[in-house]
């Protein structure tokens, strides 16, 4: 006959239950915007997707308009001018920008982020351009340096090197 602890059952009921959640925090990353003044500036959210990302950015504070956005190769955001976040995330160098032009490669580009009369922006995409983890054969968000997500002042022409005309970046999230 084989003896039964209870409290065995229970730690284990206790971890079975906690799996799918944990299971779904593994294929999510998060980050705070700020703002090159250091204020909070919104969040983000890039969840992993069977074939890229879904990136979720919920903005405040910003100068009314369209504003380019990229994935930056650097998890760091160093106010006021973001530099620490390094050049976009991309596949191959020399590295092309732009998703209009035929010839990109930079896997940071991302549509232009539209934010409203009061400043605040809400937006859900998908990029099929990067994935969090390395195993998706995609460059890795989260790989030994981790990556930023970074906003400019100024849309994204989709075409000119080396940022497409976006401009100074204005807010930054460390994506982790």
């Amino acid at each position: 006959m084989v003896k039964v602890h209870t409290r065995h059952f229970v730690s284990l009921a206790c971890a079975m239950a906690l799996l799918p959640s944990l299971a779904h925090a593994a294929g999510t990353a998060s980050g705070s915007l700020i703002g090159a003044d250091g204020a909070a500036h919104g969040s983000i959210t890039v969840t992993e997707a069977p074939k890229g990302v879904l990136l979720r950015v919920e903005a405040k504070g910003l100068t009314p308009g369209w504003h380019g956005m990229h994935f930056h190769e650097k998890g760091t955001c160093e106010a006021p001018k973001f530099t620490s976040a390094g050049p976009h995330v991309h596949a191959s160098t020399p590295v092309v920008h732009g998703l209009l032009n035929p010839n990109a490669n930079d896997a940071g580009d991302l549509p232009n982020l539209f934010v409203g009369a009061d400043g605040t922006a809400t937006v859900e995409l998908f990029s099929p351009l990067v994935s969090l983890g390395a195993d998706k054969g995609k460059p890795a968000l989260l790989d030994a340096d981790g990556s930023a997500l970074v906003i400019h002042a100024h849309p994204d022409d989709y075409q000119s090197q080396p940022i497409g005309g976006a401009g100074d970046r204005v807010a930054c999230a460390v994506i982790k």
